[in-house]
């Protein structure tokens, strides 16, 4: 079965940076969208990142710049990498998966990680 596994969350101090992977098993993920979205304390579940089949990457406007979405295929990986880290960036990061392409839309995705907590100190 399809299962997405996050790693790489933590403790981080603002202005400093961190990666997040997703790993993937049970399917060839080229052929889909990846999304990561990340849910506050407190907040609905939001869009950050998505990158389609075709490599190309997708940035919610409030993290343009600072979070770059990438892949290595002979992984089957994902990750997220954050810099510039603030305090409100403090969330559960989700990775998700879903045929197709890309959504900023929870509902549009079909397997979801556990979840990785990042937390940013000021």
């Amino acid at each position: 079965q399809v299962q997405l596994v996050e790693s790489g969350g933590g403790l981080v101090q603002a202005g400093g940076s961190l990666r997040l992977s997703c790993a993937a098993s049970g399917l060839t993920f080229s052929n889909y969208a990846m999304g990561w979205f990340r849910q506050g304390p407190g907040k609905e579940r939001e869009f950050a990142a998505a990158i389609n089949w075709n490599g190309n990457t997708y940035y919610a406007d409030s993290v343009k710049g600072r979070f770059t979405m990438s892949r290595d295929l002979s992984r089957n990986t994902v990750y997220l990498q954050i810099d510039s880290l603030k305090p409100e960036d403090t969330a559960v990061y989700y990775c998700a998966l879903k045929p197709g392409v890309w959504s900023t839309k929870v509902r549009r995705y079909d397997y979801w990680g556990q979840g990785a907590q990042v937390t940013v100190s000021s």
